[in-house]
């Protein structure tokens, strides 16, 4: 099987300039196939709060009303994701930017109300495999905004860490991918004051054991979920790590299965 890089960044590489030209100079020289997933950061929030629209948060999740949501689509669909292109485009790497709708490329549910409603918020269905293939194949790299789709003519919300694992999941069916999660940690920490206590491995068993010592805890457990959800489904590794990582530069954390 041809060799895939799935690769999402974090908002900390979105929202400095400096950083965001050192990673994709590096993206830009990955070998083989690659797919870039990018959120938008604190970016969406600054400027509801310059409009004076009201962001409301649960448990570190965004709640997404209609105001809110014609912000994200405009930042994360439009500035954000066509900077990245053109940035990429200036390094020779040919780049198309995607959000869920177009060509379909990701399907998306409304999530349902609950103890919560998170407004216009998608939790994923669906991947177009063929589309994507085609891209690929056809020496485009996708550049993908965490928007999907409901294919009713809704535009969603979508946790970029999610559209990630479940890109890298749905292409394991026709190449051997590899998963990298990019953020401000050289990799998952032992001591959160201490970027030198890496943790080198995780399996299953070790993270129920940090989850239970409370080292893993808060955002990082919905990102590690999805790592595990992408390995038990086909995806070959996954890597957690700063942006330099990518290049073979940093120490970073290896999310593996335990030997059956």
């Amino acid at each position: 099987m041809d060799k895939l890089s799935v690769v999402k960044i974090g908002g900390n590489v979105i929202e400095d300039a400096a950083a965001l030209q050192s990673f994709l100079t590096d993206f830009a020289q990955i070998q083989g196939f690659k797919i870039l997933v990018h959120g938008g950061g604190k970016k969406a929030t600054d400027m509801a709060e310059k409009m004076d629209i009201p962001v409301q948060m649960v448990e570190g999740r965004r709640i997404t009303d209609a105001e809110n949501l014609d912000i994200i689509i405009m930042l994360y669909g439009g500035k954000i994701n066509k900077n990245i292109v053109a940035q990429l485009q200036n390094l020779g790497c040919n780049a198309l930017g995607l959000s869920g709708a177009d060509g379909n490329a990701i399907q998306a549910v409304k999530r349902p109300v609950k103890s919560i409603d998170y407004g216009f918020v998608g939790d994923v269905v669906g991947v177009n495999n063929a589309l994507f293939q085609i891209l690929l194949k056809g020496g485009y790299t996708p550049v993908c905004c965490a928007i999907t789709h409901d294919q009713k003519g809704q535009l969603l919300n979508t946790n970029a860490d999610t559209i990630a694992a479940t890109l890298a999941q749905s292409l394991s069916q026709s190449f051997d991918v590899s998963l990298w999660y990019c953020f401000e940690n050289q990799g998952v920490l032992e001591n959160i004051d201490d970027d030198g206590s890496v943790i080198e491995t995780i399996t299953p068993q070790k993270y129920m054991n940090l989850k239970t010592a409370q080292v893993i805890h808060s955002g990082m457990i919905p990102k590690i979920d999805n790592c595990f959800y992408a390995l038990s489904n086909g995806v070959t590794e996954v890597k957690i790590g700063a942006p330099e990582m990518i290049s073979g530069n940093t120490q970073h954390t290896t999310l593996i299965l335990e030997d059956e």
